[in-house]
């Protein structure tokens, strides 16, 4: 009984070491002014509201925050947020879920009669996906919880605990409306495994909740009716609606061939394959056919973000990859490490994950820290704030926050109090004109405006 448990503390102490070097660097970019608007301070900002039982509209989305992704796992999220606000919880809960998916993976390793040392190795495939590493430092998404869940329900799959693994499943689907595309996989999955219960179970959840979604939840919350807001992004050649996109996909196949990047989507199944493809064999088949869904739709995206491994959307793809590998170490589940494929998996890590930001990149608004903090002193939190896209995350705690960006119209200012910019680094969105013209607009409307270590500029509306 102890020898069983001796490396199951080792685990957690090395996922809990994991978790706070996560923490640690991602509050490290955030203190280094590098987070974002999209989707740090639009996340923070509807938990906020949540926890302030105010209604819970973006002042940047103008949108509830349900109508955005159905992610009822935000309500859950506005409970710490309750004790003491804080982006923090989000960063520490992101860094968690990532860290300690491995746990379920070493319960995978061990169903699979895996050695000791193999389930070792598998975890550290799991830390070593570049799209981990990378997605724990862009700013915050929810189905980043999932996967932890994700890799449960195929633990549940595979030890026949059916009701467990229906839960697993509702999760996902708490977390983001995109992950019915990972349910309907693991239908297919156990379709071709014969399960046919398990199978039909998953696929009916699959399409009923983007039933839901579609027809009831988003138009109730949304002022035009409309469905999904992915949709007319992602498949913006195939139409507006999920109506659309499914009928010109059936009917005009052509707009495919005509409007699909083809190169980019082959180098996408590349990137998302190369550091884990030489531990895959031919038991990996199954694993891998519950990734299909969302591989195609990321293949047939027209938003290029969506085939990196910089995003999260592909992230739920690396558990199912490093599923596919244990399955593949199974079949000879007591041979010595593979050093060799260990090799390459770390240098692909090496090659796509991006630390080195940390060196370069990330440093370049260091001269502006000490002087926000400083300036947050003169912003009072009732205030309506206009600010950079990358001051949003450090001023979201309000009930109207946005940034400068093309669209807003200047009558936006009719409704703010202060401005803070910066033209000379404009951040996401913005260009200097834009905030160029802004800060003219108030100045003009008599506001008192003053600069800041020369580049950033408060403006301040008189009876403010």
């Amino acid at each position: 009984m102890i020898e069983t448990l001796k490396p199951r503390i080792r685990l957690t102490t090395v996922c809990t070491a994991i978790f706070l070097l996560f923490w640690i660097l991602s509050s490290t970019r955030h203190w280094l002014l590098q987070s974002n608007a999209y989707d740090l301070g639009l996340f923070d900002q509807w938990i906020w509201l949540i926890s302030k039982r105010l209604p819970p509209y973006s002042s940047m989305e103008g949108v509830h925050v349900l109508a955005d992704h159905g992610a009822l796992s935000l309500y859950i999220a506005a409970i710490p947020y309750r004790i003491f606000s804080s982006v923090h919880w989000l960063l520490a809960s992101q860094a968690a879920a990532l860290s300690f998916t491995a746990i379920p993976l070493w319960w995978l390793s061990e169903k699979a009669g895996l050695s000791r040392k193999l389930c070792w190795l598998a975890c550290g495939l799991w830390w070593l996906q570049p799209v981990v590493f990378n997605v724990n430092l862009f700013d915050f998404h929810p189905e980043v919880w999932a996967m932890p869940a994700l890799a449960i329900s195929f633990w549940c799959s595979r030890n026949e605990k059916f009701w467990l693994w229906l839960l697993s499943l509702f999760f996902l689907l708490s977390c983001r409306d995109g992950l019915v595309l990972i349910i309907l996989g693991i239908g297919i999955e156990q379709i071709l495994r014969k399960r046919w219960q398990w199978g039909i179970t998953a696929i009916g959840i699959s399409f009923g909740w983007l039933i839901i979604l579609n027809n009831l939840l988003y138009p109730f919350l949304t002022k035009n009716n409309s469905g999904p807001k992915a949709i007319g992004t992602l498949f913006s050649y195939l139409g507006n609606s999920l109506e659309e996109v499914v009928i010109n996909l059936l009917t005009k196949p052509n707009l495919l061939i005509q409007n699909v990047n083809w190169l980019d989507g082959i180098f996408y199944l590349i990137l998302i394959s190369i550091s884990l493809a030489p531990f895959w064999k031919k038991q990996s088949v199954f694993a891998l056919s519950s990734g299909i869904p969302l591989i195609i739709v990321n293949f047939l995206s027209s938003e290029a973000p969506q085939r990196t491994l910089i995003h999260h959307y592909s992230l739920p793809i690396a558990v199912i990859t490093v599923i596919g590998a244990i399955d593949g170490l199974a079949i000879n589940p007591r041979q010595n490490i593979p050093y060799t494929k260990l090799f390459w998996s770390t240098l692909c890590w090496v090659t796509l994950a991006k630390p080195w930001f940390f060196a370069g990149h990330y440093l370049n608004r260091i001269q502006y820290i000490g002087v926000i903090r400083e300036v947050t002193t003169e912003i009072p939190k009732e205030a309506k704030l206009i600010t950079t896209s990358y001051l949003v995350p450090h001023f979201s705690h309000r009930v109207k926050v946005d940034f400068p960006r093309e669209g807003n119209d200047l009558e936006l200012i009719n409704d703010t109090d202060i401005l803070l910019l910066n033209p000379i680094d404009p951040g996401w969105g913005s260009t200097n004109n834009i905030q160029s013209d802004l800060i003219e607009a108030v100045k003009e409307k008599e506001w008192n405006c003053s600069h800041i270590k020369e580049e950033l500029v408060l403006c301040k509306k008189p009876q403010a």
